[in-house]
């Protein structure tokens, strides 16, 4: 029996076409990829954080389903940054919203169950799953949605924030190829798992075959951020549909993990700090040689991880991290909130 298998990471000719052209062609095909999940047997139900990726996949659904679509969104109680954006977009594409918030005590009691269910010990990943696990049970709990649709894949297209300092176009493109090849240690692993764990399908239009293998090609130079905002191809597409609000569709990235409230990560951070002496941390890290935790948080997530699957943490390459190689990047810590160019995102 053969598994057919299709790099997507892997360019057979670089399109280099005018602005426009290629705006249009992200468009069309985003909108392509959108529709064609849309087609369900169970009701179906949309993850909305209010930054872009989620917004345009509600809003393309919402104008063209012939009823309100179910919208979710979850955030920490104090400082949810995604909840008022997620409301905003609620409101103009007129979907069925749901908010739901997680607090303190949800979070650190449900981590080593997120870790199980992941197999995984990034800390990046693990702390975007957090706002994602508990949705997606609340989800499960409060309705009959078995289908949902997602934002996911876009920053490995597009770029991060990190990505603003890549040193060339060059850079860019091995950066992204990067990203889509380890797509199943990370993003798609932590929405995959997230879902599923609890009985649902992920569906992930930015995913779609034609539409990652057109974006992949573009001439890097074109989706580097040069335009003073990133993913300017993805948002230039979309500006003249009004389809979004003009501080949706500019909107700064925030990451997951951080837009859900930075209290969450501060928490987490926290409570590894309380578990772990100076010594024993530097005691207990020499035991991995791949890998090594580097931060308390790190050790804590890794110890889970082992409990559950002892000496398997091959599975997972290296942390996710910023390119430590460009200038800017070398940093301590995934969060996009340790970057000097995090600016807006944050708010």
């Amino acid at each position: 029996q053969f598994i057919c298998y299709r790099d997507m990471s892997q360019v057979d000719a670089v399109i280099d076409d005018d602005l426009e052209t290629i705006c249009k062609t992200i468009h069309d095909r985003l909108i392509d990829g959108v529709l064609k999940r849309l087609d369900a047997d169970m009701p179906v139900g949309f993850l909305l954080s209010g930054g872009l990726d989620s917004s345009l996949v509600c809003t393309i659904a919402a104008r063209h389903m012939d009823r309100p679509i179910e919208t979710f969104a979850i955030g920490m109680e104090d400082d949810a940054i995604d909840l008022k954006y997620a409301r905003q977009v609620a409101e103009f594409i007129g979907s069925n919203h749901h908010e739901l918030i997680m607090t303190k005590e949800e979070v650190l009691s449900s981590l080593e169950e997120v870790i199980a269910e992941l197999a995984t010990f990034d800390i990046t990943t693990i702390r975007a799953s957090m706002g994602m696990y508990l949705l997606c049970k609340k989800i499960r709990e409060m309705s009959d949605i078995r289908v949902l649709l997602t934002g996911e894949i876009s920053d490995e297209l597009f770029g991060y924030k990190y990505t603003d300092f890549a040193p060339s176009p060059e850079e860019f493109q091995k950066e992204s190829e990067k990203r889509v090849r380890e797509l199943h240690m990370y993003d798609v692993l932590r929405a995959d798992r997230c879902i599923s764990t609890h009985s649902m399908e992920a569906r992930v239009p930015f995913g779609d075959l034609d539409f990652v293998s057109y974006v992949m090609a573009v001439d890097p130079a074109r989706k580097m951020n040069t335009y003073g905002i990133g993913k300017y191809l993805l948002r230039h597409a979309f500006e003249e549909d009004h389809l979004l609000p003009e501080s949706i569709l500019f909107r700064q990235k925030a990451a997951f993990s951080d837009a859900v409230g930075h209290s969450m990560a501060d928490d987490l951070k926290a409570y590894a700090e309380e578990r772990y002496t100076d010594e024993e941390f530097e005691e207990k890290r020499q035991q991995y040689t791949h890998a090594m935790p580097f931060t308390k948080e790190s050790l804590l997530y890794r110890e889970l991880f082992e409990k559950h699957y002892p000496g398997q943490s091959q599975m997972i390459v290296d942390f996710w991290m910023p390119n430590k190689n460009w200038k800017g990047c070398d940093v301590k810590d995934p969060s996009a909130r340790v970057l000097s160019n995090y600016g807006e995102s944050g708010s």
